[in-house]
């Protein structure tokens, strides 16, 4: 099997969202911890592996062949088909990450593929040998992982490896909030931020579905087109200083609008553009700062904050989860969403994956950067 390095082979963990410690507690919370040893994938020379001996960048990832990894009782095995990037891999493979595994370690997170065994463990698995699912697991990055049962979702009917891989994380986030938190309905103003990006696009998507007007926010005029191409009513450049009363402008009235969705860190501003009653989505800081608000703000608008920390909910709100994935299952059944997956540029191979990263980290991609993986039958690695 072939792996890209990134992540400790001795301490395997869910991914689930963009904090380690949330996966950690996801991990625990299923129990999940018959994990492979390190010298269990370094005795063989049969898999292939994007892996990390040194800390580095993206481009000192190398390919290198181990033996296949061996699921415990309670993990299925999966042919990787196709694996998504995500930001929290480029920080761990720079050593900048709160939570740094031991060297080597392989990277990866989120992938698409087949089931090839199913866990000894279970009297009634969810999956057979050939079914086609998603999800995250320790070492994304490769031709095979082990996966436990709440990892793992069904790929969607119609749609292909390469738009499943980057589903996990993208979609509960943007549904979560705009959903269950901020409770969007038809009618509502959405100014949804990044919105050329994963989850931006899946927000871009799901506030349409349910009858929002979308003003989207992103940094060039082509990431404006791709978000308007996935629905949004509205572009404007958050680089232009009068946004805020641009965005205004586009409202009924002027009033503001009813959701600010922001993965970026723009929540101060948006006060600016918010109506009375308003509620600020704040879902991360991709722009590496952590705001000050100023709270008369807040007061004087009667604005509500609310947070979304998606990979907490397997700890704190289990059964939310389910309900979560449900409604996305019908928006893609009732064809109101579709895959994000970047398109512009082919990311073939684990010998691309540190390109696709480095093209992740110059921001100059939209949507989920994804990585097909030929299986050694189709292609030799």
């Amino acid at each position: 099997m072939s792996r890209l390095g990134s992540w400790s082979l001795g301490s395997p963990r869910l991914t689930i969202d963009l904090e380690l410690e949330a996966l950690q507690n996801y991990f625990n919370s299923h129990q999940v911890r018959e994990i492979p040893t390190i010298n269990s994938f370094i005795a063989q020379n049969t898999v292939h592996d994007a892996w990390n001996s040194d800390q580095g960048g993206p481009q000192d990832l190398t390919v290198t062949n181990l033996p296949d990894p061996v699921p415990s009782s309670s993990q299925y095995l999966i042919a990787i088909h196709a694996s998504a990037t995500n930001f929290f891999d480029l920080l761990q493979i720079r050593g900048k990450y709160q939570h740094q595994p031991p060297l080597p370690w392989v990277s990866g997170s989120e992938f698409a593929g087949t089931i090839l065994s199913v866990p000894s463990a279970l009297k009634s698995p969810k999956y057979k040998v050939g079914d086609r699912v998603f999800g995250a697991s320790q070492g994304g990055y490769a031709t095979k992982v082990c996966a436990p049962e709440p990892a793992l979702y069904p790929v969607p009917d119609g749609w292909s490896f390469f738009e499943a891989a980057g589903l996990f994380v993208t979609a509960p986030t943007s549904y979560g909030a705009l959903v269950t938190r901020a409770g969007v309905k038809e009618g509502d103003v959405v100014l949804v931020h990044a919105a050329a990006g994963g989850v931006g696009l899946a927000a871009v998507q799901i506030a349409k579905a349910f009858g929002a007007t979308v003003i989207a926010t992103a940094g060039t005029a082509h990431k404006l087109e791709v978000a308007k191409s996935f629905g949004a009513d509205h572009g404007i450049n958050y680089n232009e200083k009068d946004w805020p009363q641009q965005v205004k402008k586009l409202t009924p009235k002027g009033r503001g609008v009813d959701i600010v969705f922001d993965p970026v860190g723009l929540i101060d501003l948006s006060t600016k553009c918010i109506r009375w009653n308003g509620r600020l989505l704040v879902i991360g800081f991709a722009a590496g700062n952590i705001e000050k608000l100023a709270l008369n703000k807040v007061l004087l608008k009667n604005i509500s904050i609310v947070g979304l920390h998606w990979g907490a909910y397997a700890t704190n709100e289990p059964e939310t989860i389910q309900p979560v994935w449900d409604g996305i299952f019908k928006l893609i059944a009732e064809k109101k969403f579709r895959g994000t997956v970047f398109t512009d540029k082919e990311f073939v191979g684990l010998e691309s994956v540190g390109e696709a990263l480095q093209s992740l980290g110059s921001r100059g991609t939209w949507g989920k950067v994804v990585v097909k993986v030929p299986q050694e039958k189709e292609s030799k690695l």
